[in-house]
């Protein structure tokens, strides 16, 4: 009963606040601080429904540059109402091309300056790559990438692709990893307690002096990081000391930055 109540709430939330961000994109299209306000409207109420308790330590995300590449594991489509409550001040996402067919979502994603890409056709990825790489060299934004290229299921982190690693030392950027604890396979959207989340940001790994050539090394390097990191969150999670975060006074989340 409760599971079927909260997916009846999260289709309403989900297109309301579809509604009101094509709303937000079109009196400013393109913004890139859209992504950011729509991200909150999705995930602020989510937390709610879903019945989840958060804690963000992500001063690192809060603090970055004016212009980077963040990188995050991809584990569901919850990411959306989970990593949307730490989206920074004017960051796009890289979303694959068929997201423009979901209702509200799609047309919002678009109009958020999000950028689309068609994976299936190589020349257009490369066009679209570039475009990325000019507007964090020149516009003052950053850009938010799933590495993985595909959902992990909350099994182990993926290998990740090239895409963003070649973007982000060719626009000569730094990189910051942020992390989610393993969630989705602990997700007991049955219970009025879901979950206990944890979102870690790591400090920015800079690019500045590498060549392509690096690419691998420097792949291999925010791969160990975030693979230690989440296991380290996942550990914390399960210790008998921290098996529950703590009440809190306000809501059903804390966070370590207040320039949330």
């Amino acid at each position: 009963m409760l599971l079927s109540m909260r997916m009846l709430l999260m289709f309403l939330h989900f297109m309301l606040a579809g509604v009101l961000g094509v709303l937000l994109g079109m009196c400013r299209p393109f913004n890139p601080d859209n992504s950011r306000l729509c991200a909150r409207l999705y995930a602020w109420p989510s937390r709610w429904i879903l019945g989840y308790r958060l804690k963000a330590e992500v001063g690192p995300l809060m603090d970055k540059p004016q212009s980077c590449v963040v990188i995050a594991n991809h584990q569901s489509n919850y990411d959306l109402f989970v990593f949307g409550n730490v989206v920074p001040r004017r960051t796009v996402c890289i979303g694959k091309k068929s997201l423009k067919w979901v209702p509200l979502f799609g047309q919002l994603f678009w109009l958020a300056g999000n950028v689309l890409i068609d994976r299936g056709n190589a020349q257009k990825v490369r066009k679209s790559m570039l475009t990325t790489t000019r507007t964090l060299q020149e516009k003052d934004t950053s850009i938010w990438v799933f590495p993985e290229g595909t959902r992990n299921l909350g099994k182990t982190l993926l290998p990740f692709k090239k895409g963003a690693f070649q973007m982000a030392i060719t626009a000569g950027v730094p990189i910051v990893p942020v992390c989610v604890s393993t969630y989705s396979r602990h997700l007991q959207l049955n219970r009025w307690h879901s979950a206990d989340i944890l979102i870690r940001s790591l400090p920015a790994i800079p690019t500045a002096g590498l060549t392509l050539d690096d690419i691998p090394h420097l792949m291999e390097l925010c791969h160990t990081q975030m693979r230690e990191c989440i296991e380290s969150m996942d550990r914390e999670l399960l210790s008998p000391q921290n098996r529950h975060l703590p009440p809190l006074a306000k809501g059903n989340s804390t966070v370590s930055n207040p320039n949330l």
